[in-house]
Formats: C-alpha cells, sequence, structure tokens
C-alpha cells in the first residue's frame, strides 16, 4: 500500500524539522575529538600531580609520563644498527596506522632526548651522572612507575566528578507508520531531553530533566508540541548521611594520590641506587679484568723464567711444570673475568633500559676518583715507629684492639640519631601510618551501616511527555501550578544487620593490622639502618685492611723475585705471591665499591637521599643537618 502524503499540508511540518534539526547541530558542533579528550586529560592529572605533589613532598618538579621518541634507546637501536623485531622496538610513534585510529597527533614525533650524543663511530661513554638520567628516561621499569602516580590521578578525577554538575542531553527520532484503518498515517516524533544531576558532599541527590517533543502527522498535516518537565531531590537523615560518609571515596582517592607519590619518591631513591651499585660493580669487575690480565702476565713470563732457570739447572722440571700450570689457570681466570665483566655491562644497559647488544662504555674515571678519594680519607698506609731493640717476649699478652671511629666515613653516624632521621623522612613509614587513618575511617563507615536507614525523597513534574501521535494544546505547556509533587520518608529499621555486623567486626581487626604494620616497618627500619651502619664499619676496616694486603703482596712479590735469582726461593712461593697480589687487589676494589654502595643504601633507608625529575640525586650532609642549615 502506498503512502499518501499531502505535499500541500507539509510546510506545517517544516517548524518542527527545523527545531530538531538545529539541536542535533548544535549538539554535534559541541563534541569534541579524541585528540580533545587526551589533552584534557593530561591537563587535569598534571595539575593534580603538582598539586599533591606539594602537598606530599613540600615542591613540586615536572612531571609527564610522555617519553621522548629519540630517547638513547632508541638512537641505539638506529644509529648502531641494532638487531629490532619490527617497528614496535623504536616506539608507538613507528606503529602502523590502523583503520579507524581516532587519533591522528598520538603518533607524532615529539620530544629529543638531550642526554648522551652518539658518537659517529665507536661505544657510547656514561658517567655516572649520565647514567642516572638515561635510567630515568628509558628504564621501562621506571616508566610503569611514573604511570602508576598518573593513573591515579586519573582516578582522582573520576573520584571528584560524583560530586560536580553532571549535564546531558539526548535527541531522538521516532517515524511511526499505521495501517490498520486500510489508510496510511504517517507520523514523525522528535523528543529532546535536557538532564542535571547533582551529588552534594552530604549525600543530597538532585536531578532536573526537561524534555520536548515535537510531533508531526505527516499524512494528517498536524503537529503538536509536548513539554515536560520533572525534578527530584534525596537526602538521607540517619545511616549514610554526613559530609565524612559520602566524601569516603573522594577521600581515599585523594590520598592514593599522596601514596602513590610517596611510593614513586622511594622508587626513585631505590633506582638511583641500583644505578650506581650496578655501574661501580661494572668498574669492578673491569679492574678485575685488568689484574686478571696482568697476573696472566706475571705467569707467562715466571713460566718462560722458569724454563731458562731449569736449561741452566738452577731449577727442577717439576718447577716448570708448576709454572706452566700457574699460566694455564691464570689465562682461565681472566677469559672468567672477561666474560663476567661482559655479562655484568649487559646487565647494567637492561637495568637503564638500554638495548643490551648495544656497544656502552663506562667512564672508568669514576672508580679512580672514588678510589682516590677514599684512599685519601680512610686509607693510612704509614708503618709506626719501632724501636730495633724491642723484642716482644712470645708469652707476652695479647690485646686485640677494637674497631674505633678513627678515619671514619662522613655517614658513620649515632646509631639512634640515624633512626631518628630515617622516622623523621622515610615516605613508606609515613603512608604507613596514614593508612592507620584510613583504617579509622573505616571502622567509622562500618559503624554508620549499623544504625537505622531514613531517606527523604521528593519531586515534581509538571507538563506533559508525548507518548504516540494524539496530542493536545495542554502538553505544549509547562504549567507549575499544574504541577505533581510527591514526598516519600523511607525509614529501614536495624533488625537484619548481619553482613553489617560481620563488617563492622572486619574494619577492626584491619585496624589493628595496619597498627602492626606501622610496628613493623619501624623494627625493620631500625634493623635496616642499624645493619648499614655495622655494614661501613666492617667495609671501612676492610678498605684499611685490603690496602695494607695490597701493599704486603706487592712487597711479597718483589722479595719473592729477588730470592728466585739468588736461588734462595721456589717457583712456587713466587707463583703463590703472585696469586696473593691479584687477590689482594680484587678484593680492596670491591671493598671501596662496596663501601661506596653502603653510604647511598644508608641514605636511601633513613629516607635522605634526594632525586629530582631527570633522575639525578643530591646527597645528604650530616654537617648541614647538624648545623641547622
Amino acid at each position: 500500500m502506498a503512502y499518501k502524503l499531502h505535499r500541500g499540508k507539509a510546510a506545517r511540518t517544516g517548524p518542527a524539522m527545523v527545531f530538531c534539526l538545529a539541536v542535533t547541530l548544535l549538539t554535534l558542533a559541541g563534541c569534541r575529538t579524541p585528540t580533545d579528550y587526551h589533552r584534557e586529560a593530561d591537563e587535569v592529572a598534571y595539575e593534580i600531580v603538582a598539586e599533591r605533589q606539594d602537598q606530599a613532598l613540600g615542591r613540586v618538579e615536572p612531571f609527564t609520563i610522555e617519553r621522548p621518541s629519540t630517547i638513547l634507546r632508541r638512537r641505539l637501536l638506529e644509529g648502531q644498527d641494532l638487531t629490532m623485531s619490527g617497528p614496535w622496538s623504536l616506539g608507538t610513534d613507528r606503529l602502523e596506522v590502523i583503520d579507524h585510529w581516532p587519533d591522528d597527533t598520538y603518533q607524532a614525533e615529539i620530544t629529543l632526548d638531550p642526554v648522551a650524543v652518539l658518537p659517529e663511530d665507536g661505544p657510547v661513554k656514561i658517567t655516572l651522572v649520565e647514567a642516572l638520567q638515561i635510567g630515568a628516561r628509558n628504564s621501562l621499569a621506571y616508566q610503569l612507575q611514573k604511570e602508576s602516580v598518573f593513573r591515579t590521578a586519573l582516578s582522582l578525577d573520576l573520584a571528584r566528578n560524583e560530586f560536580r554538575d553532571i549535564f546531558s542531553q539526548r535527541i531522538q527520532s521516532i517515524l511511526d507508520a499505521d495501517t490498520t484503518s486500510g489508510e496510511t498515517a504517517a507520523g514523525a516524533t522528535q523528543t529532546s531531553a535536557s538532564g542535571w544531576s547533582r551529588v552534594l558532599e552530604d549525600g543530597t541527590t538532585l536531578t532536573a530533566q526537561l524534555a520536548i517533543d515535537l510531533a508531526n502527522l505527516l499524512t494528517g498535516g498536524a503537529s503538536a508540541l509536548g513539554i515536560g518537565g520533572d525534578a527530584s531531590v534525596t537526602i538521607p537523615l540517619l545511616a549514610g548521611s554526613g559530609r565524612h560518609i559520602q566524601r569516603e571515596a573522594l577521600t581515599q582517592a585523594e590520598r592514593d594520590v599522596l601514596y602513590a607519590l610517596w611510593q614513586f619518591e622511594q622508587y626513585k631513591k631505590t633506582f638511583a641506587v641500583n644505578v650506581a651499585r650496578e655501574y661501580l660493580s661494572v668498574l669492578a669487575q673491569q679492574d678485575q679484568v685488568d689484574n686478571a690480565e696482568a697476573n696472566y702476565q706475571r705467569n707467562i713470563l715466571s713460566a718462560r723464567r722458569s724454563r731458562r732457570l731449569a736449561d741452566a739447572a738452577r731449577l727442577r722440571e717439576i718447577e716448570v711444570d708448576q709454572a706452566v700450570q700457574a699460566e694455564l689457570d691464570a689465562r682461565q681466570r681472566w677469559i672468567r673475568a672477561v666474560q663476567n665483566y661482559e655479562g655484568a655491562l649487559d646487565g647494567f644497559k637492561e637495568l637503564l633500559g638500554l638495548p643490551v647488544d648495544a656497544r656502552i662504555e663506562l667512564d672508568r674515571g669514576e672508580l679512580g676518583n672514588l678510589t682516590a678519594e677514599m684512599s685519601a680519607a680512610m686509607i693510612d698506609l704509614t708503618e709506626p715507629p719501632r724501636d730495633p731493640n724491642e723484642v716482644v717476649p712470645a708469652d707476652a699478652v695479647i690485646e686485640v684492639p677494637p674497631p674505633d671511629m678513627a678515619n671514619a666515613g662522613r655517614y658513620e653516624i649515632d646509631p639512634d640519631h640515624a633512626v631518628r632521621l630515617a622516622f623523621a623522612n622515610r615516605p613508606d613509614l609515613r603512608e604507613t601510618q596514614e593508612r592507620v587513618f584510613d583504617a579509622q575511617r573505616q571502622v567509622v563507615i562500618a559503624a554508620d551501616a549499623l544504625g537505622a536507614e531514613l531517606t527523604l525523597f521528593g519531586s515534581v513534574d509538571s507538563g506533559g511527555r508525548r507518548s504516540g501521535l494524539g496530542a493536545t494544546a495542554d502538553d505544549a505547556q509547562l504549567r507549575l501550578d499544574r504541577a505533581t509533587w510527591r514526598a516519600l520518608l523511607t525509614l529501614d529499621l536495624p533488625i537484619e544487620r548481619t553482613a553489617e555486623r560481620r563488617a563492622y567486626r572486619e574494619s577492626l581487626i584491619a585496624l589493628e593490622r595496619s597498627v602492626r604494620e606501622v610496628q613493623a616497618l619501624e623494627d625493620q627500619i631500625k634493623l635496616s639502618v642499624r645493619n648499614r651502619l655495622r655494614s661501613l664499619l666492617s667495609l671501612r676496616e676492610s678498605v684499611q685492611i685490603n690496602a695494607k694486603g695490597v701493599q704486603v703482596a706487592e712487597k711479597r712479590v718483589r722479595s719473592v723475585n729477588m730470592f728466585l735469582e739468588a736461588g734462595e726461593a721456589q717457583i712456587r712461593d713466587l707463583l703463590e705471591a703472585q696469586s696473593a697480589l691479584l687477590g689482594a687487589q680484587d678484593a680492596l676494589t670491591s671493598a671501596i665499591v662496596n663501601y661506596r654502595v653502603a653510604e647511598l643504601e644508608l641514605q636511601r633507608d633513613m629516607g635522605l637521599l634526594q632525586v629530582d625529575e631527570k633522575g639525578l640525586w643530591r646527597e645528604f650532609n650530616p654537617k648541614e643537618y647538624n648545623d641547622g642549615t
């Protein structure tokens, strides 16, 4: 059956259609692109982070989760022609754009990374300071920590949204056709509904809506307008009422951002110490390679020398075999040292977030400067004066002097003072303490749920919402004098509260647990700080002892060489002396590196090692603290 459209009366439908079209165009004009939403989310999150940084850390520093597209990792992959599995190895801007991708600017090239410019040929030489900066930009784990802070800020924005004005706009078009009477009656209904809602911090919920219906009888030429408005208010009066109850989710979201910042602050310190430890450990491994190579060369010379002495009948053949065997052992030790160094260097690259096959070289001057600084501060190789005529009886009382604070490092401070500093500065301790307050609030929330619920609801409706095609003239008016008013008071008595009772008891248990967690962390901090101080003292003694050991071993090698030339020593004595020298050299390097790392670990454990957004640290100065400056 064909539709009968009356063209002569179609003009009467024009205003309705024009109105709906105008509303539709205005709505579409207000729509934003995914790029706009991306930027808005970044602005909101970064503003929250800056706001909470000032509260949590007492300072505001730059923070972004966007990594430069030209970070060192990427430039090494491209500049050194390293193996890659695909475009994802370089970054998101190199990915192939898939169908229906929403954001044309997301994969655009971004900031240039200023750290460590690649040389035209050869390896990239990295200082310790540069390593800290590179790690902050390239480390995958470091990036995850920053993103965790950012996501927590987004969660806070969502929690704040619960108490904002929420507006909505919906436009609906319905086309009806009725053929039951033998004639075709067609009609179009255009509905525009605007809504608003707001939840107040005391729990009061306000809503309002205005709906406009435009109906057009296309075949009958009739038009009608329907306007309807309604508003409602819901007010909790007993359980669930109160600002502290309704804002709990928002309060916790605000505190979660603080916790995330404290956790990131602690992570930065831990990461910086790890970078320094691994950096110096790689240099120590490289120093062991040099020591092993020098020992290998000495054993080669010893083997040649023993051969000449045996040919001159000044040495037995069995001693020649001992020298040759020592040469083979020295070669094996040297090869093992090289492999250990290369493995340590690859592990360090992974820590920084660099390709493990990249050609990287560390600055050996860092270890040299550290050795010189420590030697000047705590190594004393001068022998005390002795009276050549003094003979100590064999049965004289032996006195064992305990370690003292002579030549002590600047961080070997009083343990009680160190613990107090840690309690005042550890961000993880502050977080754990604040979580006790969170647990206390949960007790309040759980106790509130035990009471009766009394809710007041009120609403008002005016006008008529269209349904179908039969509209009256009254539908075109919004008259409050003909409104429908409703009021509802609901009381839920606390008769059945088994689940709430259980939740309340568990909240008390959680509170006790949170207090125990503070106590446990306090003990851990005390133990950690006191152990670090003991380690510093032990390592300082180790540095001094091994320095003297190297001095004695070098003297021993020289002496044995002279006695061997005079025929008063065996080749085995020389081999043992050379082996002892290698061990003393390696032990001294390890002790120096371990002492420096222990200093950094102590500052980290006391919460006093400051690390900025670039990954650079500022060490704690005990003199400044004691002077109050």
